[in-house]
Parts: structure tokens; C-alpha cells; sequence
């Protein structure tokens, strides 16, 4: 096993263990030797995975997106190196053996952090990233932004660690104002915040499939959908098990329960959080 780097991704549900299975057989057949680090909710269904280090993992933030910071602090526990990629996402073909990253963050995807804000039609969404970046004291026009499907972390000399309580307080400011998913916006502010390097890398080490990229990618013309058929199928029939009536409404009764309690618990988290506090004084 490769002790340098690891694949690793947040797996939390049958949906996303379904989808992570398919990771993992990807992982095992196009990067042989690289460990595949997941936080999940039932660490025995990834049992017939030699590559996959599995713990057990409860969701922490409000609707989960935030907790992919869990997720590389296990990893760089454990490597020098951790690429991040979505459990939904799938390797194509084979991974090169020399990967190697500058220490802090490296995005495969996202731009200047003003740039991407031109993009977002909710105005209100916008002023509460600039609210966050005027009460951290950073420079918005020097935050990046990146998109959270696929990027890496390599330990930065502590700097990390600084990074992860950075985003930990202000991803409770973020779901405290309704913003629950974005965590490129916490990611890009905590970097800036605590000096952690932050840099794009757009090389194709290797070809992936990504549900909504890869259309987005057919529909700018630059990807054809017969050679991807069967990714998308694969995807679909995750997606959207079939079941019965009964079934998805007591899911969708849970699930709104799951988000009310989740909400509570914000309330104390943020009020144990004293950085939390310092900074977003009312």
C-alpha cells in the first residue's frame, strides 16, 4: 500500500455506500495499492475491500456537506497526502504512480472567489459570503473558491489543522444562516484565514465520470453520452431505488426529523464554539 497518499470520501446512507462500492472496485482495479479512506455510517459493508480503511462515522453537520472536513482529518492522520473525491464519483482508467501535490490545498476545479459569486443569482447568498469574509479580516478579492467533488490536502506543517477549526466555526455561521451545502465558500475562507496554501491543478491524471459534470460536459459539446451510458444507468438505478409508497413516505418523515434535530444540535455546537463567538458578535 502506497503511504504517501490516499483516495478517501464521505459515505453516509445505503445511497452513498451503494456509490462508494463503486469507488472502491475502481480504486481497487485502476489504482492497486492505494488505500481508500471512508467515514461511514456501516464501516462491515466495505468488508470485501482490501484498499478500504472504513470508521464509523455519524453525520455532524446539518445536511452532511461539511463533513467532508472529518473525513480528510482521518485521512491525514493516517497519510502525508488525501485526494478527496464525492462517492458518487467514478475512475475510468488508471492512476499514474508519481502523483504528487505542493502541501496545502490543490482544486482540480473552481476559480477566484468574486468571480464565482458573479454567478449566483441569490443576492442574499452572496452578502452573507461577503459578511463572512469582512468578519474574518481577509481580502475577498484574494479567496478562491473551489468545487468540492474532487480536490487534495496535503499537510501543510500544522497548518491543516488550523484550516479544519477554521471551517468547523464557519461552516456553523454558514447552516446557522440556511446556506447548508457550499462548503467551497468555508473551504476557501478558512485557507485564506489561516495562511494555508491554495492552488489549482487542472491536469487530467486520469479520466472520472461525475453524474451532472459529465452533463454539463454534453451538453458544451465536449463529451459524448453513448460512451457513458452505462455510468449514468449505474448512477440512475442508485439514485433511485425502487420503493414502495409507504417506504418513501416514512423516509421522508425521518429524514425531516433527522434535519430538525440537526438543527438543535447547531445551536449548541456553535455556542461551544468560542471562535464562533469572538468573531460573529451580534
Amino acid at each position: 500500500m502506497s503511504d504517501s497518499y490516499c483516495f478517501c470520501t464521505l459515505s453516509v446512507g445505503d445511497r452513498y455506500r451503494n456509490h462508494a462500492k463503486q469507488l472502491a472496485k475502481d480504486i481497487q482495479k485502476y489504482a492497486p495499492g492505494v488505500s481508500f479512506v471512508i467515514l461511514t455510517d456501516n464501516p462491515d459493508d466495505f468488508s470485501e475491500f482490501p484498499s478500504v480503511l472504513a470508521f464509523h462515522h455519524r453525520l455532524q453537520s446539518v445536511k452532511g456537506y461539511h463533513d467532508k472536513r472529518f473525513v480528510l482529518e482521518k485521512s491525514l492522520s493516517l497519510f502525508e497526502s488525501c485526494f478527496f473525491v464525492d462517492a458518487d464519483v467514478r475512475i475510468l482508467s488508471p492512476v499514474p504512480d508519481d502523483l504528487n501535490w505542493n502541501p496545502g490545498l490543490t482544486a482540480r476545479a473552481g476559480c477566484a472567489l468574486v468571480k464565482h459569486l458573479k454567478s449566483i443569482k441569490n443576492n442574499r447568498n452572496v452578502e452573507i459570503v461577503k459578511k463572512v469574509a469582512n468578519d474574518v479580516k481577509v481580502d475577498i478579492e484574494q479567496v478562491q473558491w473551489l468545487h468540492e467533488f474532487s480536490f487534495i490536502l496535503r499537510r501543510q506543517s500544522g497548518k491543516e489543522v488550523e484550516f479544519f477549526r477554521a471551517w468547523q466555526t464557519l461552516s456553523y455561521f454558514f447552516e446557522s444562516e440556511g446556506l447548508y451545502s457550499g462548503e467551497g465558500y468555508s473551504m476557501g475562507l478558512a485557507a485564506s484565514k489561516v495562511g494555508l496554501n491554495f492552488s489549482f491543478d487542472r491536469t487530467k491524471w486520469f479520466e472520472i465520470f461525475k453524474d451532472n459534470i459529465e452533463k454539463q460536459r454534453i451538453k458544451q459539446g465536449h463529451s459524448d453520452s453513448t460512451d457513458k451510458t452505462i455510468y449514468f444507468e449505474e448512477h440512475k438505478a442508485i439514485e433511485y431505488p425502487q420503493r414502495n409508497l409507504v417506504r418513501k413516505a416514512i423516509s421522508k418523515i425521518l429524514n425531516q426529523a433527522i434535519f430538525y434535530y440537526r438543527l438543535l444540535r447547531l445551536r449548541q455546537q456553535r455556542a461551544q464554539d468560542e471562535e464562533f463567538k469572538n468573531i460573529f458578535k451580534k
